[in-house]
């Protein structure tokens, strides 16, 4: 019994010191990714604008549902393992800049994606831009020392690259 009281004391120290240090924090952040895709801008360009298609190449997501565009921009409802979020864009010159928004008010973090296509040889260079608030600060403590700011965009560029390497496949 008397361990048992040991490790629930523990347990409670670390949970307290992490939202003690998840609090001093910065709530925003900034960070950035780049990678080079052997396609033009239009092909990255239609991929990262085709909406509906999301699911078919990006695992982290069950479903995405259409909402009515506000101010002639694209609004959706993403769902993935960790639940319902929804998007909309701020942004759109094609095939060049695309800017998302974290829509939901109630969410624990919130934020926009910056999307700047450019050619390069032999494709594109895609640069995503997190511009993030985490309001939670076991989520800011998470984010920081655990996963990391990068983490969801290493995930979708990889996921991306995929998808145009199995295009470029067919296409042959």
């Amino acid at each position: 019994m008397k361990w048992v009281l040991v490790v629930l004391i523990g347990l409670a120290l670390t949970a307290a010191l992490v939202a003690v240090i998840g609090a001093r924090l910065p709530k925003t952040h900034v960070a950035s990714r780049q990678a080079h895709f052997a396609a033009p801008p239009d092909t990255l360009w239609r991929l990262l604008t085709d909406i509906e298609a999301f699911p078919s190449w990006r695992g982290d997501l069950k479903s995405v549902h259409r909402l009515p565009d506000r101010q002639g921009l694209a609004v959706w409802v993403e769902e993935g393992k960790f639940g319902k979020m929804t998007f909309s864009i701020e942004r759109a010159d094609a095939p060049r800049l695309l800017v998302s928004r974290v829509a939901d008010a109630d969410q624990q973090f919130g934020g926009t994606w910056t999307y700047e296509l450019a050619p390069a040889a032999g494709g594109s260079t895609l640069t995503i831009t997190e511009n993030g608030e985490i309001y939670n600060p076991l989520f800011r403590f998470m984010a920081r020392f655990v996963f990391g700011y990068e983490a969801t965009m290493a995930s979708y560029l990889k996921a991306l690259d995929a998808k145009i390497s199995r295009t470029r496949t067919a296409a042959l």
